[in-house]
Order: C-alpha cells, then structure tokens, then sequence
C-alpha cells in the first residue's frame, strides 16, 4: 500500500483527530514494541493504520483498534465493531487474541498485534502513528492533587500574552485554536491525547498546557508525550480508592519528574510549599545532572519566592516576589487565598522557563478567570456566594479558611462527597466543614453508584466530635441545599457551594442529570430577591 497522507472522516463530537495522517504499516508498530503479528483473514502483512481508538464504537476507516483487558471484561469482546467501522488492526494480549476468535467471523479481515501488556505500548504506539506530535510542540505538563487547572489557565494567559498559539488540555476544557471543547478525564487516554495534540499541530499551535493526573501517570496515558517542562503544585488525600497509599499517589505523580522514567519532563519545575513538594525536589536531583527550578510563598528557599500579600478593596491579592537572579517584582493575583499566588508564582515560573518575559506573564495573569474556581455568583446580593471545585479535604479547608479571612459576618458551607471514590476522605470533608463554618450543610455531589444517603452519614459522621458550635444539616437534594444556604445568608456573610465547581451535570446512577451549581445559585438568588420585593 502506498504511503500516501490519507484523509480522516469526522467522528464523533469531541472525538478529534488530525485532517491528515501518513498511514503506518503495522510491521513497523510490530518492530518498534515487539508484539506479534497475527494476520486474520485475506489481509496482507503491509496492512497500514491511520489511526488508533480504544472504543469500539469509535472506530474510522484506517484505525487500530486497541482491544485492552478490563475491570468486567475485555475489549477484544467489541472487536467486530471496531471491523465493521473500518478498523484495519487490533492490538490486545494473548487473552484478547482468544476472544477474537469467539467473536469474529470468517468475513473479517485484520492484523493483530499481539502485546503481553498491550497498555504499556499504547501511548508510543499512538504517538508513532500521528508522526510524535509532542515533539513539534512545547509541551508543559502540571501535576499536584490541587492548582492545576488554575496554573494551566494562568500559564495559558501568559503564553497568549506572548504571542504563542496555545492549546490547553485539562479538567475544564481542552481548547484548541480559541475553540473550546468539554473535557470528561483530566487527562485523555493515550490515543485521544496524541489525536488532539496532532490536530493542535495542525492547526498552528505551538505551545500546549495540559494537566497531568496520576490516573494518567500511572496508566500510561502520557506515555509517548515529550514534555518540555514538568510542575508539580502540592499533594494531598485524594484519589485513595486508586492508589494504595500516599506514597503511591506520590509515586504516580514523580513519574513526570524521576531519572529513567519516559515521561519525565526536560525542565522540572517544583513547588516547595508543602514537604511532599521538598521530596520531589530531592527525585528530581537522584541522578545529579538535572536542577529543579523551585517555587515558594513561605519560609522555604527557592529561587522563585513570593513575599507576604495585601488585599485590595476587590479582592485582588498584590505581592512582591523575587525571581532567579535576585531582581523583584510586584504581582497581582485576582483570585483570593494564599495558595493561589503559589499557583500564579508557579505559573510565573513555568511561562518564563518556557522564554515569556517574567513582565509580561505578571500582566497576564492579573486577568485571569477560572471557571468553578472561587467563582463569584453575582444577583446583587448584600452577601458573598462563590462556587469552588474542591473536593478534597486540604482543598476545603484552604477554601474555607480563605473566606473566613475575608468575611465579616458568618460563612456557610455547602458540600458532599463523590460515590465510588476514596471514601477515606469523607469523615475528613464533614469535620472540615463543621469546624470552618457557621452552618454546614451535607449534601449530595455525584452520588455514581452508591447509595446518596449513606455517602451523606459518612460525610456527616466527621462532624460528630467538632465543637465549635456549627449548625450542621443534612439535605440530600442539592439543589434545595444550596437555596436553603442563600436563604440563610445575611449582610455581610459567606457562602460556599464546594466540591462540584465547573461541572454541569449530576451523575445518579450512571446518569448524567443538568446540573450546575453557579446556575442553580443565579437562579436561587433571583427567587430570594423576588421574595424580598414582594414583601416590601
């Protein structure tokens, strides 16, 4: 088959992938990862791939399908799907290789790549056949269980400044281009995250901005990404149901950092505010040739160090921080709490490792907004309501005692826990919330598949031993918890809506219900004031 660039069709919304690939032959993927060919049916040993999908029900004209094991069954199962969409190959393990034998027919015609541990070749072999995108790009991957959409967004904003055509992969969106797009994983499976990157290639970028979770560490999904520069904001309880200890979780993470990982990024960026970021310090000097660039906003050396900060009438944060090189400057940080001017030092740090001027990435960062982030919910209400993602213990804690400071009057708290998740840390939300706040309502986040009301009684058995005089409630219906909250509020008060932020659904039993917390507030707002001028 001739190597001709081969047109792709449109898949599905979200489902993006270059406009033209070079075809691969499937020999080639074969030498490169040592799996076995197989040929299944009249199809010749030059079969050639033009793409790769690990769903089924995703497959173009061209692609390998990647039919990997999994948790109730094995993708090799779907593989006549994949054949009847286009699909040219299959890569699988031998287990895999038997199920095809169950489901595919004396009609089909494929080549098989035979993997004992066809994960651990996805992200290179997905890489190979959209031509190593990453390598045409200044790829910047940030790590750390809270910060890094903030400090994507921020880093983001400077490179723009700069004049670099960006990309931006995260929890929130991906965008690429100006056209934004909605994300489901923080960080997308192997072959997704080549096609976007090879597509951002296409389409002109030249810098992208992507979060990097531990999932995606420690499942290969960002095997075959050459990163440029790798940051690492903090680490705390959170994603236990996956890993089996902290030290797991840390591990997972140093993978973007540590000597002899196929991952770890060229230019390592560190954030030394918290002493999981000091050990990472120490992966990242083992083999004595790579320095860290380190970040600080306390008492801790680093070469890039933010002083004490003031808060202005608006709630803009203003800082002096001191750079490589002793010079100062005075940055703003429009987002409150102390461990945002750490995200906005870290962004500072990563545009300049990426060649902004340090200038120019401070005034780019003083506009910055963050959806779900802090979010203020604004009806002209006498009091403050701000929706926030955090979902995890440190983060609501580090929320509430950032509205606390800046709150006269009382501070209510709305929150729950994700289902199907590190239930260790539930207790720990119910205790934080009952400790911090004046009112404390436990309520539902995305109950998935476990029953609401007993995800609720472990987040509220965390508030039994608090003694600080919150009045705690529990409101399973969400919605009814946030108006209840706003209803309560005062002149003067605070209200945080925690765990949900940017999301717009509710996910109940495998269905994804229309819900969001900034619109489901907006809306309360508007009742209250109608009530309030109805009265007059």
């Amino acid at each position: 088959m001739a190597s001709t660039r081969r047109q792709r069709t449109k898949g599905a919304a979200g489902d993006l992938r270059p406009s033209g690939v070079a075809p691969t032959a499937v020999s080639v993927l074969s030498a490169a990862t040592g799996a076995r060919v197989d040929l299944v049916g009249p199809v010749a040993a030059t079969t050639e791939v033009t793409g790769v999908t690990l769903r089924a029900q995703d497959a173009r004209p061209g692609d390998l399908f990647a039919a990997l094991p999994g948790g109730s069954t094995h993708g090799a199962r779907y593989a006549d799907q994949a054949l009847a969409a286009g699909a040219t190959a299959i890569l699988t393990d031998p287990a895999g290789r038997a199920e095809l034998a169950k489901v595919l027919g004396p009609e089909d015609s494929c080549a098989v790549l035979i993997h004992p541990d066809p994960r651990s070749v996805l992200g290179p072999v997905s890489a190979r056949v959209y031509g190593y995108p990453s390598q045409r790009l200044k790829l910047i991957g940030i790590t750390g269980t809270s910060g890094k959409t903030t400090t994507s967004y921020m880093v983001e904003a400077a490179l723009l400044a700069a004049g670099h055509s960006v990309g931006l992969i995260g929890t929130v969106q991906t965008r690429i281009d100006g056209v934004a797009l909605p994300s489901s994983l923080t960080t997308p499976e192997a072959p997704t995250l080549q096609a976007i990157l090879a597509t951002m290639v296409e389409r002109g970028v030249d810098a992208v901005v992507m979060e990097v979770s531990s999932h995606a560490l420690a499942l290969g999904r960002v095997d075959g990404a050459h990163f440029a520069i790798g940051a690492f904001t903090n680490l705390s309880q959170d994603h236990l149901d996956f890993h089996p200890s902290m030290r797991a979780y840390f591990d997972a993470k140093a993978r973007l950092f540590s000597p002899g990982s196929s991952t770890r990024a060229l230019r390592p960026i560190i954030c030394v505010d918290d002493e999981w970021g000091r050990r990472m310090v120490d992966v990242v000097r083992a083999d004595r040739q790579t320095t860290p660039t380190t970040v600080s906003t306390g008492t801790v050396p680093a070469q890039w160090h933010a002083g004490p900060s003031t808060v202005d009438a608006a709630g803009v944060q203003h800082v002096s921080i001191t750079v490589p090189g002793g010079g100062h400057h005075e940055m703003a940080v429009p987002l409150p709490g102390r461990y945002n001017v750490a995200n906005a030092l870290t962004a500072v740090a990563i545009a300049a490792g990426a060649g902004v001027p340090t200038a120019t990435a401070i005034g780019a960062i003083a506009g910055v907004a963050v959806p779900g982030r802090l979010e203020r919910v604004e009806k002209g209400q006498p009091f403050l309501v701000v929706v926030d993602y955090a979902h995890k213990p440190a983060a609501l804690q580090a929320v509430i005692a950032t509205l606390r400071e800046q709150t006269r009057g009382r501070v209510a708290v709305v929150v729950g826990a994700g289902g199907d998740r590190d239930t260790g840390k539930r207790p720990m939300m119910g205790e934080i919330a009952a400790r911090g706040a004046d009112l404390a309502i436990i309520t539902d986040d995305n109950p998935r598949s476990e029953d609401p009301a007993r995800i609720r009684a472990e987040v509220l058995a965390g508030t039994r031993d608090v003694e600080s005089g919150a009045d705690v409630r529990e409101l399973g219906d969400r919605a009814e918890a946030i108006r209840e909250a706003i209803t309560w509020a005062q002149p003067g008060d605070s209200v945080l809506i925690a765990g949900k932020g940017h999301e717009t659904g509710q996910e109940i039993n495998g269905v994804k219900h229309p819900f969001d917390d900034r619109v489901v507030a907006a809306e309360a707002l508007d009742a209250l004031s109608a009530a309030v001028e109805e009265d007059r």
